[in-house]
């Protein structure tokens, strides 16, 4: 199935010690490039997440945040200096000895001795925590591709109406062709005919003066291209693969047929017919910037 660049997906599961989120985010690149936005203590989750990315996701710039909330006692664990704190405690005794004060040395003094405690960050085992976030990341991963493959529909759509456009512009400059080169002749005698008036005139050199443009002008090679870039164009849109690169590489050669009968016409009404098909080849151009 054709797939957008472009994507969201969300998830959020709570297991027994934490809850996990996953958002991933996603916009147009040549290439794959996986930008990741972890905890610091999280890090060796990378590889594993980028690996189960990698095999749904072959290009965009892909950003990748996860947020991790502990459940009940949360995942910093406080611990007490008590030798510090009994040091604290026998000075203020001695303070009060000395000084004949009331001692009211409490726990919520002591408190206020902040070096006496430090936050330890609890370490989950790692083996389990990276199972569970892989489950977590796998549901967020698959809205993400959901949302990029119901775009790309929409893509693959628009894009086949555009390019059955093309295909009736292409039958249209076939029909012309014909009446190009006949025009051309006419006009040509014409202008033979107002220069020298009633005298005659080589009706052979006159002929392969049209011959000789009418090689010019001809535009069959081209149209006959044409049909074959918008056959296989059709035909890739269909594989359902990643096919970005291949779209885009045959846009090329379709525009570049089109700039030759350009250059080739003669007729007012074909020169019309290749802007306005320029016009919607770079309007294709664009919509494929979107595909994976």
């Amino acid at each position: 199935m054709i797939k957008s660049m472009t994507g969201y997906g969300r998830n959020e599961t709570l297991f027994d010690l934490y809850k996990i989120t996953f958002e991933i985010k996603s916009v147009n690149n040549r290439f794959l490039d996986v930008n990741f936005r972890f905890p610091k203590s999280y890090g060796f989750l990378e590889d594993k997440i980028k690996k189960l990315l990698s095999a749904k996701v072959s290009r965009g710039k892909v950003d990748v945040f996860m947020t991790v909330e502990p459940v009940g006692t949360g995942d910093v664990d406080v611990k007490v200096d008590s030798a510090l704190a009994g040091k604290y405690i026998n000075a203020l005794r001695k303070i009060c000895a000395e000084h004949s004060i009331i001692d009211d040395v409490s726990v919520s003094v002591i408190a206020r001795f902040s070096d006496i405690f430090s936050k330890q960050e609890i370490r989950y085992d790692e083996e389990a925590f990276a199972a569970d976030a892989a489950v977590s990341f796998g549901a967020a991963l698959d809205a993400f591709v959901a949302m990029r493959e119901t775009e790309g529909e929409q893509l693959k759509n628009d894009l086949s109406e555009k390019i059955a456009g093309l295909g009736n512009t292409v039958e249209k400059l076939k029909e012309l062709s014909p009446a190009s080169l006949s025009a051309y002749e006419k006009k040509l005698r014409a202008r033979v005919e107002e220069i020298l008036g009633d005298s005659a005139y080589d009706e052979g050199r006159l002929l392969t003066e049209v011959a000789i443009m009418a090689d010019r002008i001809a535009v069959d090679e081209e149209t006959t291209r044409l049909e074959s870039h918008l056959l296989q164009f059709s035909e890739v849109l269909a594989s359902g693969e990643a096919v970005g690169k291949k779209l885009d590489f045959l846009t090329q050669e379709i525009n570049r047929e089109f700039n030759t009968i350009g250059s080739k016409c003669n007729m007012l009404e074909m020169s019309k017919l290749v802007i306005d098909a320029k016009n919607e080849v770079e309007k294709i151009r664009e919509q494929i910037q979107n595909i994976e």
